[in-house]
């Protein structure tokens, strides 16, 4: 989703950092091999999360929606150099498509993946998170949420995906829209957990950034 003209869309990108080559190809590869390739976060989103990944310079992340990889990619080029990185994802058709692209990066033997429902994943998982990005089925984001704020180290970040949900968060509210009705939700809860701050920036879908306070 685009919310910028398309002129000034392009001056952004233009003017941001390049994706690096094995992005490039693994952003080809996706769009001849795999279904809804839109799913990809892109290279504009891409090297956000990059430059956020490396402002915080994390040691421990979580990320829940792993689709072919490529913005676990991103994150993974500011974790630390003994850092991990823990991506979920419930389609274990692409697993091999992801460590391949894993292991020709430099970060390969730090990215762990985990296959399956994130919510009995997330439950057993007995660590503790810098940065964590949420990318997956809208209906949990807030069992996402309520899951991981405890594992979230203090001054540890939150990044969320697709929060405007293609402008439908502030159109007239479809009771079937069980997705639009559950980011609505959960931007409501980011705003009023005063646990957290939060600032919600209009880039491509959404990208929420919450800060847990120490």
């Amino acid at each position: 989703m685009y919310f910028l003209p398309e002129d000034l869309d392009n001056y952004v990108v233009a003017h941001s950092e390049q994706e690096p080559e094995l992005l490039q190809q693994l952003t080809r590869e996706t769009y001849q091999k795999v279904l809804q390739p839109i799913m990809l976060s892109g290279p504009y989103q891409g090297r956000v999360l990059s430059m956020i990944s490396k402002l915080i310079h994390p040691k421990s992340i979580l990320e829940l929606g792993t689709f072919t990889g490529y913005s676990t990619l991103c994150l993974a080029e500011g974790m630390t150099s003994d850092g991990e990185l823990h991506t979920i994802d419930i389609n274990e058709e692409l697993v091999d498509f992801q460590r391949k692209y894993f292991d020709k990066s430099e970060y390969g033997h730090q990215i762990i993946q985990h296959t399956g429902n994130a919510v009995d994943i997330i439950e057993n998982l007995n660590l503790t998170f810098d940065l964590v990005f949420i990318d997956a089925d809208k209906p949990n984001y807030c069992n996402y949420f309520n899951l991981i704020i405890d594992k979230l180290n203090p001054g540890g970040i939150i990044l969320s995906d697709n929060v405007l949900w293609h402008g439908k968060v502030i159109e007239p509210l479809d009771e079937k829209d069980k997705s639009t009705k559950a980011v609505l939700e959960y931007n409501t809860l980011l705003k009023n957990d005063n646990r957290i701050e939060t600032v919600l920036l209009p880039i491509r879908d959404g990208l929420t950034i919450s800060r847990k306070k120490a």
